[in-house]
């Protein structure tokens, strides 16, 4: 009797032991909490993305309510699209501003 307590004690233990060994090695692998870590930032990311797409939807929407109700921001933004002017108006086309790459601006010249 004592000998089969003492042998249900150990078989318990043996497998709590298992269940702790497995579920450390579990975790632990790929599939594990790296893995899970990466789908929350993941899940992180795909959040931000979507509030960022409802906030352009919104202003989208508030723009083309405000070009249907009115008259003179359609104008506007016809004349803006067509690069159309009322008479007597003035248009001034500036040319790009050049830009400075860094590489040629700090290597020295080749002096020959």
């Amino acid at each position: 009797m004592k000998m089969n307590i003492a042998l249900r004690r150990l078989m318990l233990l043996v497998v709590f032991a298992f269940i702790g060994v497995y579920g450390y090695l579990t975790l632990r692998s790929p599939q594990g909490i790296p893995a899970l870590r990466e789908k929350w930032d993941e899940i992180r990311k795909l959040e931000e993305d979507n509030a960022n797409l409802q906030r352009e939807n919104k202003y989208r929407a508030d723009r083309i309510k405000k070009l249907e109700e009115s008259p003179s921001e359609q104008e506007l933004e016809v004349r803006k699209n067509l690069k159309l002017l009322r008479p007597g108006e003035t248009s001034f086309i500036l040319p790009d501003q050049p830009k400075k790459d860094k590489e040629n601006t700090s290597a020295p010249p080749d002096a020959k």
